[in-house]
């Protein structure tokens, strides 16, 4: 049996790659830590994008685990252009798996690289894996495993946001499981 974590990262103060977490999320940072404290982990998975990594940083330090930046759990880019309607453009793009946007990447290119690193964890010696991503590939990674995950539940997501996939032989289980409260 394995646990896969998948965690949402914490509020950061843009999309960029180097956007660093607000004030809140340095916070919900530190709730993490304290919310996974009674869990076992074995390996921890991250974007690189730095507010991916400043959000599981502490419990990575306190659990003295080494955080695996991995280029797969970057955020999926809708494209290079800045569009105003671009929630629409997102919509779009769940329900046409093969649409690209300028400088983009498709729905379908981001559930490869999902299912990449989903297949490499599952096949890992490692039981009890984290991945932190960002709310579209989260999505994705979520997908994997039930295909009723769509644009509907990437906006219904929150920063933070933590999942728990326990996969045996028999079945696999899916749940949200971090408090909003937190």
């Amino acid at each position: 049996m394995k646990t896969i974590y998948l965690v949402r990262h914490a509020k950061a103060e843009g999309q960029p790659p180097e956007a660093r977490l607000t004030e809140a999320g340095r916070k919900q940072a530190i709730a993490l830590m304290d919310f996974f404290k009674h869990k076992h982990v074995d390996k921890i998975y991250s974007s690189p994008f730095k507010r991916a990594v400043d959000t599981i940083k502490p419990l990575a330090d306190a659990n003295k685990l080494e955080i695996v930046e991995d280029a797969r759990l970057g955020e999926r880019v809708l494209s290079s252009v800045n569009y105003d309607d671009w929630q629409d453009k997102l919509r779009q793009s769940f329900e046409d798996f093969q649409l690209v946007f300028e400088g983009g990447e498709s729905h379908t290119a981001g559930m490869e690289r999902a299912k990449s690193i989903l297949e490499q964890v599952l096949s890992s010696a490692d039981d009890h894996i984290i991945l932190v991503s960002h709310g579209n590939l989260t999505t994705l990674l979520l997908r994997y495993f039930n295909e009723g995950f769509g644009y509907e539940s990437l906006m219904e997501m929150t920063n933070p946001d933590v999942f728990e996939i326990v996969v045996s032989d028999e079945e696999t289980m899916l749940r949200r499981i971090w408090d909003d409260r937190i």
